[in-house]
């Protein structure tokens, strides 16, 4: 399947924020932000006007890149968004945050979402006691993840049982650590995801 290849960290030099594309490296001192927070270019200190859209573009970009997804595809997703009852905007943020490859990154089984998607891919992981490779797959309250059994036999699940306890998670996901099994317990407020992306901006891109 189609996805980015490019550096990842170019991309948070490019929105000005850190985007956690790798997950511990983000929070040490060779994180490229930190180094150099300039956009990347032989211009990047320059100052730039940007127009409404611009705004919107930059957001509508910055959120495909925060949860791994191509224009075609987060299409779909904001289509569905639109079609359901509510506020578009909040719609949108909680498909993406149901998507599975985004939940087992919040359950701290992966550091990156990039990560997440690689090890459902994989086949680590059951959804409902069934196996699931498709990292779009939405999830629904009172369905859990679990790690299947040859899963449980690699080295990298013996080193992520290693670091998981310290490890938060959001309110509407839970984990038993002794099974390492979560559960989406309601659907995520807009409250419970952190304000990277300004939804409202991606709807105007999109209501043009």
């Amino acid at each position: 399947m189609a996805r980015y290849t490019g550096a990842v960290c170019r991309l948070c030099r490019r929105y000005g924020e850190k985007l956690y594309f790798k997950g511990p490296r983000c929070f040490s001192p060779k994180c490229a932000f930190e180094r150099r927070p300039a956009p990347p270019g032989m211009h990047g200190l320059r100052r730039r006007r940007v127009s409404d859209r611009g705004v919107q573009l930059r957001e509508k970009q910055k959120a495909k890149r925060i949860y791994g997804l191509l224009e075609r595809q987060f299409r779909t997703v904001f289509s569905q968004a639109l079609h359901t009852p509510g506020m578009t905007g909040e719609n949108l943020v909680r498909l993406l945050e149901l998507r599975l490859d985004n939940i087992v990154y919040r359950l701290g089984f992966a550091d990156s979402r990039n990560q997440a998607r690689q090890l459902v891919t994989h086949g680590m992981f059951q959804v409902n006691g069934r196996n699931c490779n498709i990292p779009s797959r939405l999830l629904k309250p009172g369905e859990t993840i679990s790690w299947c059994r040859t899963a449980l036999k690699s080295e990298y699940y013996k080193g992520m049982v290693r670091g998981i306890q310290g490890k938060e998670r959001p309110r509407w996901l839970s984990l038993d650590l002794q099974s390492l099994a979560g559960q989406v317990m309601t659907a995520p407020e807009r409250q419970d995801v952190e304000p990277m992306v300004k939804e409202q901006a991606v709807v105007e891109y999109y209501s043009r």
